[in-house]
This record gives C-alpha cells, structure tokens and sequence, in this order.
C-alpha cells in the first residue's frame, strides 16, 4: 500500500472513530460525595461537620440541570436517630485543597423523627442546585453539618449523590452575593428582626438580564404564647426597589408527608419545614432594568416576651443571570403519578388521570404545548395544554383517561412537543418515564369496615369513579365517637380510588392526642377476607386505587400485617391491635434509647386485641420492636406517663 493510500484510510478512520465518539457522548453523569458516612451528633457543641470531595464536569462542559440526591439509612453500626434536627448541605470549596472558599448554603435538610424505623430502612430525597452549576467544577468539597444533642451512639448513614445532565445553559450565569445569612431572633421589642434584615443595594452586573433570589428560610423556638417560630404562621415579603414582588405564608402543612408514620409529633404543620424533609428553596425571579436596585425582606410585626425562643433561620443569595438561552424550550420535570417511587405514594399508585409537572425554560410566555403519553405496549395518547407561564414557572397537570397497565411492573413516558406551537429548541428534556404497579384489582362486591374515632367530624370517606363521579360517600355529619360501620357495595366494573380525609391532620390515631381515641378503616370481600388494611396513623388521610371486576379472584393466602397500639402516651395499660392473615406468633420486645428492657410473646394472634401492663416501666420513652412468626416486621414508639 501507498503512502497517499494510507493516508486516506488513517483519514476514513479517524473520521469513523470522531463520529462514533460524538454519537457516545454521555447525556448525564453522577458523582458522589458521601458514600453511606455514618453521621452523628457533638452535644457538646451542638453541631458536626462531615466533608466529602466529589469530582465534577470541568467549566468547559455544558450542564443543563443538577439534581442534589440526599439519603439517610439506618445506620450499619448503632441505633438509629430520633429527632428532627436541623442540617445544612454547603460547597465549601472548588478547585481542591487550595482553592477559594465560597460556603454557599445548597441545600437544608431536617431529619426524620427514626424511632419507627428498622433495619434496612432509606430514604432518598431531592432538591434542583442548578443554580450553584458554576461552582460545581472540578474539585469540590461538599459539607454536610449535623446538628442536634442526643446521644453520638445514634445516628445515621448518609449518602449524597449529584445527578448532573448535560446540555445548554438555561441562562448563563454572571454573578451571585450573599444578602442575608444567619439566626436572627423574632418578636424582640428591643431588637427587630428588621435590624438584622436590613434593605440591600444591588448593583447589576455587565450582562445581567434577570435576577434570583433563592432563599431558604425556616423557622425555629417555641415562645410561650403562640408556639414561634416553629409552630406558628407568619408571612413573609421580598421587596425589590419598595415594590413587593413575593408575600407568601412562612408555613408547611406536614400531614401529606410522603415518609410517614414517623416517631414523634411528625402531622404537626410547621414554620415553613417538617420533619423529613428537604427543603425546596423559595425561588423569586425579577427584571433587572437599571443599574442599581434595592432589595430587602420584611417579616411580619411580632412581639413576645420569650425573646430567646422564636428564631428565623435565613439564607438568602441573589444571582445574576442573563436573559434565558431559548425562547421556546419547555421540560417535562416530574411524572407524579402513575409512579412507584417513595415520594409520590400519597397518591400512587393511580388507575386513572396521570400528573405531570412541566416547567417552561423558555424566555417566551409558554401558553400552549403537545403532551403524548402512554405505557409502554399499549396506543399513545395525546393532550393539548393551555396555559400562561412565564420563565421558570411550573405547571401541574392532569391527564383525562385511564392509565392502561398489566399486572406487575410497568413504565409510563411522557413526551412534549411544540412548545407555542413551534419546535423545542432542546428537545432532550422533553421526555421522561417512570416505572409503576398496576393497582389492584378486586371483586365488584366488597365491604368498607370502618371504626370511627372521638372525632369523626374530622374525616370524610368516599369513592370516586374514572367519570369522576362519587359513587359512595361517608361526610362527616353521617359519623357517630367510636363506632363500628360495615357497609356491602357492589359497584360496577371499572377503575376507582377510596380516599379517606381528615381535615384536622392527625388521621385515625395519633400517639400525641389519645383523647382523640384510635380508628381503623379496612376493605374485605363480602366472606371476611382482607382486600387492604389502611394505615391509622395518616396525618391528612388515604388514597387506595383500585380496578373491579366481576370475575376477580381474591388470594386468600396473601400476606398482610398491621399492628397498632393505643394509646401510645400512657400509664398503665395499653392495647396491641393486630391483623394478620393467618394464626401467628407476636412477640413484643421492648426498648429504650437502644437498650432491652423487656420482651412478651402471644400465640394465635390474627384479627386480635391484646392488652398490656406497662405501669411497671418508668416515664420515658419506649420503642416495641414487633416481630411475627420470629421475624422483626415493624416498630412502634410509646410514651410512658
């Protein structure tokens, strides 16, 4: 072979090999920080700082969006924590061990009550960093900070994983200062917190079009007449140049928590946070149209005379960004429902009406775009949206039709197009699947076995079908204290959800209100047999979806189990409730703060009240691990009195 022919094929060759690599570029990585780091608390300083490194994209990669993945487990080696304590995530530095410190606050986590939960038990949250994307280049240090002063022999395994995809910038980003960082106290007459939340000028950066105000904002301290700052309801404004462009309640109701039942006063709405929780910050965008501009934040006026108790924990930055990239570019951010991820089991899994939630990126208004959705192995769907969004707002949507499933696991795609009727100007965001379970399917006839608790004037009970009509209803005036109902439907074949409500958020049994009694809700086939067992301790209530048809067949060997106890602040005695679907072995071994005290046993227990004599144990609180047939299934906490 020639020279000059060598030449071609080295050519052809290296053409081929650049093709294939353009084709193989990734669209997204991960990278890691915090492998399982067993975190624990310093009560004598009240606080723990755990560092992790992470390698990230260099500056010259495109990143469209960052996800911050947070998960606690239960430790591999103690016991697992109990308080809901207040955590920091920050990027300390970028560039390795010499490089600038920055400190920016990324993410506020507030721990679970974790007394409930055994081993094996996780749970992984997550929050949008993408604004910090400029800072999270190469080598970063990641620190998370762990507060709180129970015992260091408790604690938990944290992991903290960043899900990066690739792809333009939404808007560039020019420049970021810190306005408010700190605990500032609330309420003191002779200290506004308006003094420590004073009015800032801003002065716009060469190219800035927009400015961000992301805050994370919670409230902490307990003054003795209203609950502030943790349990009580103040709003807050951001004004800009003395025009208020935010007034939102600095409020969170906890009774929809999607990690429940936790140990302690988990239902108990909160300021602006709730145990096991990630906080999503405040996002507020606003023009920037001159050269200089005054910001500032306002609280509500507060006075008490607790002065050291109500605390308003800020961290607010502003950024500078230019104007966004696209003009018509919208993303599909969430399939809410049908999926199976721990998140969305408020209402998952579904039968019927899919949600979605969309986020238009674009610097045009999006008012119209294309949805097609379907399961995979069954016919596409299509669904025209209107609406009014401006740049970075998001929407929730609702999706007409029955979700076409087969039994066991299924995946459901989402897909967006024509973005104001023209075409996305970067499609790789414009679709999203999430893997679901088919809801159950049960026989036409089946009975509702509800027991009422003190306050039935709190919940409704009812059906609704895919038509949207209310098929059976329980309204609360119709509800008698502690009573026993057993009501025989027979419906018609087709989808349905049963949702039980509570208007006051602290379900059927709530460990903190014994006056309140104990209730219970189950559906059964019209021979006794469990169809599903509900969970009492339910904070807002409880979606159950399901399918009926007339030839369905119920597994009478189907395993299910649910033990309570009532009431779980006491003093003398207390009752296990249990159901289970065959003659089983309950022991009970009981706990405190780690340490056995006590264990008892009961043989053919299955749909069983049992009593016990707990008068003996001294005040404090107390763990009963359950185990069935010798396996530990579950934990259930109790106050002695």
């Amino acid at each position: 072979m020639n020279v000059k022919s060598l030449t071609y094929w080295i050519t052809c060759f290296t053409c081929c090999m650049s093709v294939h690599i353009g084709l193989a570029q990734p669209k997204d990585t991960h990278v890691m920080t915090h492998d399982k780091v067993t975190i624990f608390t310093d009560p004598e300083h009240g606080a723990k700082s755990f560092i992790g490194w992470g390698e990230f994209p260099d500056s010259g990669k495109g990143i469209r969006r960052i996800d911050m993945q947070v998960t606690l487990a239960y430790p591999a080696d103690r016991a697992i924590a109990h308080w809901d304590y207040l955590d920091r995530i920050k990027i300390l530095r970028r560039g390795g061990q010499k490089g600038r410190r920055v400190n920016f606050e990324i993410g506020r986590l507030l721990t679970p009550y974790g007394s409930n939960f055994q081993p094996g038990w996780s749970y992984t949250w997550s929050v949008d960093v993408t604004d910090f994307e400029s800072f999270l280049r190469d080598s970063v240090e990641i620190e998370y900070i762990h507060t709180g002063y129970e015992s260091p022999e408790l604690g938990w395994d944290l992991t903290i994983n960043f899900h990066i995809d690739f792809g333009p910038r939404i808007a560039k980003f020019i420049s970021v200062e810190t306005l408010w960082d700190g605990h500032f106290n609330y309420g003191n007459p002779e200290n506004d917190i308006e003094n420590s939340l004073a009015p800032k000028a801003i002065s716009r950066a060469a190219g800035s079009a927009f400015g961000r105000f992301r805050i994370q904002h919670t409230g902490h301290g307990m003054d003795s007449t209203g609950g502030c700052s943790e349990f009580c309801r103040r709003w807050r404004e951001v004004i800009v140049d003395d025009q208020v462009v935010d007034h939102r309640d600095r409020w969170k109701e906890c009774g929809d928590n999607p990690l429940y039942p936790q140990g302690g006063t988990w239902i108990f709405d909160r300021g602006h946070w709730c145990p096991g929780y990630l906080q999503a910050p405040d996002i507020i965008d606003v023009p920037l149209t001159r050269s200089q501009h005054t910001v500032d934040i306002n609280m509500e006026p507060f006075i008490t005379s607790d002065i050291k108790q109500p605390v308003e924990a800020v961290t607010c930055y502003f950024f500078q960004f230019s104007a966004p990239t696209h003009s018509h570019d919208v993303a599909v951010e969430e399939i809410m429902a049908p999926n199976r991820e721990v998140p969305f089991n408020r209402f998952n899994p579904i039968a019927f009406n899919a949600r979605i939630k969309i986020r238009n990126l674009g610097k045009e208004r999006l008012r119209t775009a294309v949805i097609t959705y379907q399961t995979a192995g069954f016919a596409e769907k299509t669904f025209r949206w209107q609406g009014d969004l401006p740049f970075y707002e998001d929407a929730t949507i609702k999706l007409p039709g029955e979700i076409s499933a087969r039994s066991g696991l299924n995946q459901f795609s989402v897909t967006l197009s024509e973005p104001n009727g023209v075409q996305d100007e970067w499609p790789d965001d414009n679709k999203i699947e999430a893997e679901f379970y088919d809801v159950p399917m049960l026989p036409t006839r089946m009975i509702i076995d509800f027991l009422t608790n003190n306050k039935p004037e709190e919940n409704s009970l009812f059906i609704v079908n895919s038509s949207g009509d209310t098929v059976f209803m329980k309204s609360p005036e119709r509800l008698k204290p502690a009573t026993h109902y057993s009501d025989t439907l027979a419906l018609a074949e087709g989808s349905y959800f049963l949702m039980l409500t509570d208007s006051t958020g602290d379900g059927l049994e709530f460990w903190f209100q014994p006056e309140s009694g104990y209730g219970r809700l189950r559906l059964k086939d019209v021979q006794g047999h469990i169809l599903h067992l509900f969970e009492s301790d339910c904070g807002n209530g409880e979606f159950f979806a399901f399918r009926c048809d007339e030839d369905a067949l119920v597994d009478t060997t189907a395993a299910f189990l649910s033990v309570n106890i009532f009431p779980r602040m006491v003093a003398d005695h207390l009752r296990i409730y249990t159901t289970t679907h065959k003659p089983s072995t309950l022991k009970i071994r009981i706990t405190r703060d780690g340490e056995y005290i006590e264990e008892h046993e009961y043989t053919h227990i299955q749909d069983s009240i049992t009593g016990m004599d707990v008068s003996h144990l001294k005040e404090g609180r107390y763990v009963m691990e359950i185990y069935i047939d010798g396996e530990h299934r579950m934990n259930r906490r109790f106050n002695k009195r």
